[in-house]
């Protein structure tokens, strides 16, 4: 509830509370289980319907009674389920599952796609998406709406308000990524940071630094390294090109120098190997979410250029209302 409230985010609470952090990861089903029925929650009342739609809409929170007998004789908390329900999307295209895209094309294989192969189509599909998606922004920079969803066929975005997991700024963060998108992003002057990354990173050397010490305790620390328990960083020293200790022993010119791309590859070794994977999350923090966001509707790796999803925009998920979005609601059984 705290989350969909939009005077949530100006203010963050005044001591910690037991409870779990929240899961930013966007899921397909939620399974509740109670020891008291949920039948107060089928078939509800054509006015309790409309109710919680207006509600949603004017961002009204429900002001339900301390203590309910009777739920089936609550509209209040009939209405704030129904309220509960709704979330916003663009594009709409009912014949279309627009979540997941991950791995969607098995899905969506078969289905009517008209703009697949109409470019004069997709660049108004584009064009209609890149306002929906600035309205998303300007709504979360100016707190109103606390986080909301990119979701395209190769990753997903996650842009949250100032206040929220707590950043006093606002934040972006992508998953999965590749070296060739951060690349990108490191050429148009996005700043960002992989923390699952460092955080695995430093732990190992962590564990790797007690690891010595117990050795050294045990009197065994002549023959390991810290660089045993992980794969070591490239080293600047070895990336000079100094071997003036060849010519020392007057083997220079029998030893193959590695050449440029060689070094390159072996600096960029431990970058490729997170892509696709959950350690390559990028964070991006501040006035760099707005960059980001040019980025992205710019981005040509944005859109898939071939199979199903072929020029269909990424699907945006909000839980406010904003320009084109779309009001659904959850299923419920």
């Amino acid at each position: 509830q705290d989350l969909h409230s939009p005077l949530a985010v100006l203010k963050a609470p005044s001591s910690p509370r037991q409870e779990f952090p929240a899961d930013w990861s966007i899921k397909t089903r939620v399974l509740f289980m109670s020891s008291q029925p949920f039948t107060w929650a089928e078939h509800l009342k054509a006015q309790e319907e409309a109710q919680g739609f207006a509600q949603h809409c004017r961002a009204a929170q429900t002001p339900l009674p301390q203590s309910v007998q009777e739920p089936r004789l609550c509209p209040e908390l009939r209405c704030a389920f129904q309220q509960s329900l709704v979330y916003w999307l663009h594009p709409s295209l009912p014949w279309l599952p627009l979540f997941p895209r991950l791995g969607a094309d098995r899905s969506m294989a078969g289905k009517a796609c008209p703009w697949a192969q109409d470019d004069a189509l997709q660049q108004v599909l584009m064009s209609d998406w890149s306002l929906s998606f600035t309205s998303l922004y300007n709504l979360l920079r100016a707190r109103l709406c606390p986080y909301f969803y990119v979701c395209a066929a190769q990753f997903s975005v996650l842009f949250r308000a100032a206040g929220l997991a707590g950043s006093a700024v606002p934040t972006a963060a992508i998953a999965p990524t590749t070296r060739g998108l951060r690349q990108a992003m490191r050429s148009e002057g996005i700043e960002f940071s992989l923390p699952l990354l460092e955080e695995s990173r430093t732990r190992r050397q962590k564990g790797s630094e007690e690891s010595l010490e117990s050795e050294t305790a045990d009197g065994l620390g002549g023959g390991s390294s810290v660089e045993d328990a992980g794969e070591p960083a490239p080293s600047d020293e070895d990336d000079d090109g100094s071997f003036s200790w060849l010519e020392e022993m007057g083997v220079q010119d029998k030893v193959k120098k590695p050449d440029t791309i060689s070094i390159q590859l072996r600096k960029e070794k431990h970058e490729v190997q997170v892509d696709h994977r959950p350690e390559s999350l990028v964070l991006v923090r501040g006035s760099n979410t707005f960059t980001l966001l040019n980025f992205l509707i710019s981005c040509r790796s944005l859109v898939a250029v071939a199979g199903p999803q072929a020029g269909l925009p990424p699907t945006l998920l909000a839980p406010v209302a904003f320009r084109g979005g779309t009001m659904q609601t959850l299923k419920v059984r």
